[in-house]
């Protein structure tokens, strides 16, 4: 079958509680797909029984994507019209869409998106912190390292952050913010458009307090204020590399924070500022990667 004759792939953004926030536009071609693909059928079935909607619904999620992606693929290739749909919110934003969208592409079949909700871009609004920049990190990693490195790296961001975080790790994840990014504004959002809607405006600490004496319910969007000590970024001019890994150091980041703010800000190659660093304190065991 030549290319034109493709069906086209729709990235369909569905309600993040609230049944009603969902658009025409993809109620109508949900109405007319030959195929719906959910990261999870037992949420998408409510949505589609809700308005009425009988189509064949087929799972695709982490878990069976890579044959399951195939499969989707070859009725793309059919001329059938597939939507995916993912949990709640803006499929390809942490969950598997954004990989059969490559496959798409790579395939040259046509993708398009149904926009709607998504629960990063309504916590940050109702947040009451800087929309102007922001940082989007979905939910931490598990593995302690890879946890340990970002929020390091993000210690030092200025840009507003939104996380992603479920009830039974956000103790964890308040605890580890505390220590890596110190007490901060933080907005703790929950239960979005729904009837029990909470949004919290605290501070870190005030989050760590509240969350001893009350057990967490639901699904958290955090919005964190970026780091203002360095919002505004000095001017290196006429400093050594040295003095200029220093500043950073001085306002409370590590070597290997400052060492990495200082390749960015100098635009240099990472080794140059590395081998001016040696020396500024005991510990010259930082990586060179």
């Amino acid at each position: 079958m030549d290319k034109k004759d493709y069906g086209n792939l729709y990235l369909c953004a569905t309600p993040i509680g609230n049944l009603e926030d969902i658009s025409l536009r993809a109620l109508r071609l949900l109405r007319e797909a030959d195929l719906v693909a959910a990261e999870d059928t037992r949420h998408t079935i409510k949505l589609l029984n809700h308005y009425g909607i009988s189509k064949p619904l087929i799972s695709y999620h982490e878990h069976n994507q890579r044959t399951r992606g195939a499969d989707l693929i070859a009725a793309l290739k059919e001329g059938k019209t597939v939507i995916y749909c993912s949990d709640a919110g803006m499929p390809g934003i942490s969950d598997p869409g954004a990989d059969l969208v490559r496959l798409a592409r790579q395939e040259g079949i046509g993708v398009s998106v149904l926009p709607g909700p998504s629960a990063g871009i309504t916590g940050l609004v109702l947040s009451g912190l800087s929309t102007d920049r922001f940082s989007f990190e979905g939910f931490l990693p598990r593995n302690n390292k890879e946890r340990n490195d970002l929020l390091e790296r993000l210690a030092a961001e200025d840009r507003t952050i939104i996380l992603y975080e479920s009830p039974h790790r956000l103790k964890r994840t308040l605890k580890d913010l505390y220590k890596y990014l110190g007490d901060r504004k933080i907005s703790l959002a929950r239960e979005l458009t729904k009837v029990h809607e909470q949004v919290l405006s605290l501070t870190i600490k005030e989050a760590q307090a509240y969350y001893e004496q009350t057990e967490p319910r639901g699904e958290f969007v955090l919005v964190i204020e970026g780091n203002k000590s360095l919002a505004k970024t000095f001017d290196f001019e006429g400093i050594s590399i040295k003095d200029h890994i220093l500043t950073y150091i001085n306002k409370g980041l590590s070597k290997k924070e400052a060492i990495r703010l200082t390749t960015r800000d100098r635009q240099i190659p990472k080794r140059e500022v590395y081998q001016a660093s040696i020396g500024i304190i005991e510990d010259d065991s930082g990586d060179q990667d």
